[in-house]
C-alpha cells in the first residue's frame, strides 16, 4: 500500500550552530531549559545540538531545521529533506487562491 502525509502545520527554526536564541519562539527557548534526559530537551554544544526525543537523543548540526511536531515533540531535519517535505504556509495559501 502507499500512503501520503496528512496536511499538517508544523513550526520549525533553522539551527545556526550557536546559542543565540534571541529571536526564537518560546517553545524553543523552553526546550533549552529542560533537564538533560527530559523528552523535548534541547542542549546546544556549538556547532551541534542534542535533542532528546521519544526514541532517544538526536543530533542537530548547523544548517539543520529543528522542528516542533504536531504533539509538541522536537526533532532535527536535514535541509534537503525539509525542502522536499515542507513549504511555508504562506506559499500554500497563495497557491490555493
Amino acid at each position: 500500500m502507499k500512503y501520503k502525509k496528512k496536511p499538517v502545520v508544523i513550526e520549525a527554526v533553522l539551527f545556526n550552530g550557536d546559542r543565540n536564541w534571541s529571536e526564537s519562539p518560546e517553545w524553543l527557548i523552553a526546550a533549552t531549559k529542560k533537564g538533560r534526559d527530559e523528552v523535548g530537551a534541547l542542549h546546544v554544544f556549538p556547532p551541534t545540538a542534542r535533542i532528546m526525543t521519544l526514541e532517544g537523543p538526536m543530533k542537530a548540526s548547523a544548517g539543520d531545521f529543528i522542528i516542533r511536531g504536531v504533539k509538541g515533540e522536537l526533532y532535527a531535519c536535514k535541509p534537503d529533506i525539509f525542502a522536499a517535505t515542507y513549504e511555508s504556509v504562506s506559499e500554500t495559501a497563495q497557491r490555493l487562491r
